[in-house]
């Protein structure tokens, strides 16, 4: 396929369902990149968007990376990823790598459409991986933002919202407040759910190096599904700290966007591949191609592929679980609309879900989220 055109803007996006709780500014980049292929007598057009939790990468995009494909003549998303790598060194991944990532998204939006697949079965055919594997994916649902006013009172309700759409398990947020009050936190959302290992938490980089191995010491006994993101994702000293005195899992990965930096995590982060998680983000890590690249050279070191949950909580990272057979994933049934959960009318049961069937990522299928990017 050629692309013919590439357009890209930032929209605002929000931690909460409620779009007025303020959010810090997030902002995403949505881009639609149509190509020269015809179906249906309509040029395909691939979606994306920069994942979640991160800001907008309008200029990188415009700048530099949409320009090299639109020169690159005939491509797929793998000769699409060196095409617009061109001329980049080595290291220094900023967030080009987010960049490259947006635009990623959507080329395979666009070769699966080609292909009249979705995505998770173009993936497989295009892997080689057997055709015949199991669909379903175990998800979690992602949320627990801390609220402005009445926190414990609007996480029950969102908790309590979140199983009744049929989530068994779901992660909240900590490290914004006093360790006191988060541990009110993590005993109102556990109350929504079933027993121990129901309940992840995010403490989103906050803690350091004391205040990290206190909180281990305060967390262990809670019978947690796992801790996220504990310090700093390059102070590994802290990490390998926490790790040698927390018995539970701990899971890490999401703040790292390179190959490079997946290895270091692995060698001196402390990570114990019996029972931790890798969180990296497929969007983040220079798109798909670059994902591929962490999970073979983790799999080389020892780790199993059941270990990777990738971040995100939408469609696109659902597809690649269930193509690479992965531990499961993130979804945000809640959280950052319309780009956050699953497609309109998806059913969660027993914990699992099954990707959309249409061809491509299945954008179609949220009302909200495709008549934006058709506004493109």
């Amino acid at each position: 396929m050629r692309i013919v055109d590439i357009r890209e803007k930032s929209v605002d996006i929000s931690r909460y369902r409620d779009p007025t709780i303020p959010s810090g500014g997030l902002t995403t980049s949505i881009v639609a990149l149509t190509t020269d292929v015809v179906r249906a007598g309509k040029p395909v057009t691939g979606y994306g968007f920069s994942s979640l939790g991160r800001f907008a990468q309008s200029g990188l995009i415009r700048e530099r990376f949409a320009p090299r494909l639109l020169q690159a003549g005939e491509v797929d998303p793998m000769s699409a990823w060196a095409a617009m790598m061109t001329g980049e060194k080595p290291g220094g991944h900023g967030e080009r790598c987010v960049a490259i990532g947006t635009l990623d998204m959507a080329l395979w939006d666009a070769a699966a459409k080609i292909g009249g697949l979705p995505l998770h079965r173009f993936l497989r055919q295009r892997l080689g991986i057997d055709p015949g594997g199991a669909t379903n994916v175990e998800v979690y649902a992602s949320g627990g933002y801390p609220y402005p006013s009445n926190d414990l009172g609007r996480l029950s309700d969102e908790m309590k919202a979140l199983r009744e759409q049929g989530y068994g398990k779901a992660k909240i947020k900590i490290g914004a407040n006093p360790l006191s009050q988060d541990l009110k936190r993590i005993e109102t959302a556990q109350k929504a759910f079933d027993g121990a290992g129901c309940l992840a938490v995010d403490a989103m980089n906050a803690y350091d190096a004391g205040h990290s191995l206190k909180a281990a010491e305060v967390l262990s006994p809670l019978g947690l599904l796992w801790w996220e993101d504990v310090c700093d994702p390059l102070d590994f000293e802290t990490q390998s700290a926490v790790t040698a005195v927390y018995p539970n899992p701990i899971a890490a990965g999401e703040p790292l966007f390179s190959v490079a930096e997946a290895k270091l995590l692995d060698r001196h982060g402390g990570l114990r591949r019996n029972r931790d998680i890798l969180l990296f983000d497929p969007v983040h890590c220079y798109g798909l191609p670059g994902y591929l690249q962490i999970i073979g050279a983790l799999e080389h070191s020892g780790w199993s592929r059941r270990s990777f949950w990738p971040h995100g909580g939408h469609l696109f990272s659902l597809h690649i679980a269930s193509a690479l057979g992965l531990g499961g994933t993130e979804v945000n049934p809640l959280s950052f609309p319309p780009f956050g959960g699953l497609a309109d009318h998806a059913i969660v049961s027993d914990g699992r879900t099954e990707p959309p069937d249409a061809p491509g990522i299945g954008f179609e299928l949220k009302a909200d989220l495709i008549g934006l990017f058709e506004r493109l």
